[in-house]
This record gives C-alpha cells, sequence and structure tokens, in this order.
C-alpha cells in the first residue's frame, strides 16, 4: 500500500504532495520515489516572522513548476499561521509578483 502512494515527477497525471516538516523549517517534495526532493528552506527570525531563504530543485527536474508548489505551500503556510514574511528567495518573490493575492501581499514585509 506505501508503494502506490509514491509518486514519480516523470507521470504527468499524478499530483504533487508537499510535506512541511516544521522541526528542520523545509518544504519538500519527493521527486522520483525517495532519491531526489526539491525543497524550500525557511528559518524564524522573530517570534511570527520568517525569512524564506532558499528553493532548490534538482537540475533534472527544473522547468517543471515544482518550485511553484513549494512556494505556494510556503506563502499558504505564512497565511495560515498569521505570519509575517521577508522573502530572501529570489523563486519566492517571483511566485508572489506572479501570484499578487492580498491575503499574501498583506503578509509580506517589505
Amino acid at each position: 500500500m506505501a508503494q502506490a502512494a509514491q509518486m514519480s515527477v516523470l507521470d504527468i497525471n499524478s499530483p504533487l504532495r508537499v510535506e512541511h516538516d516544521k522541526k528542520r523549517r523545509q518544504f519538500s517534495i519527493r521527486l522520483n520515489g525517495s532519491h531526489d526532493k526539491a525543497v524550500l528552506l525557511y528559518e524564524y527570525v522573530g517570534k511570527k516572522t520568517v525569512d524564506l531563504q532558499h528553493t532548490e530543485v534538482p537540475e533534472a527536474y527544473r522547468g517543471r513548476e515544482i518550485a511553484k508548489h513549494l512556494a505556494k505551500a510556503a506563502m499558504d503556510f505564512v497565511v495560515e499561521e498569521d505570519l509575517k514574511a521577508h522573502l530572501t528567495c529570489w523563486y519566492i518573490q517571483k511566485y508572489v509578483k506572479e501570484n499578487p493575492l492580498p491575503h499574501y501581499l498583506e503578509h509580506v514585509l517589505h
């Protein structure tokens, strides 16, 4: 049963599943089983403030909108937890610029 839950990014019909590891302060997507993964790293820089620092997708998987899923999950987390966010990562800056949703914008520190 657990084997059936694993998805390959190469299968276009499989949705990507973003995992949030609050202890390690990262969002990740397992790629091609569990050998590779894309990650988005963040740090708390205050009690209610996070710095979305870095997004990384293995080169073989770039250009498939994987980082977009990580950025959305991170911004949704910021909104749900009522946090403020510094957008250090260039990709997250780009994502918010391309998706200027009011509930995202009100949580972004400039």
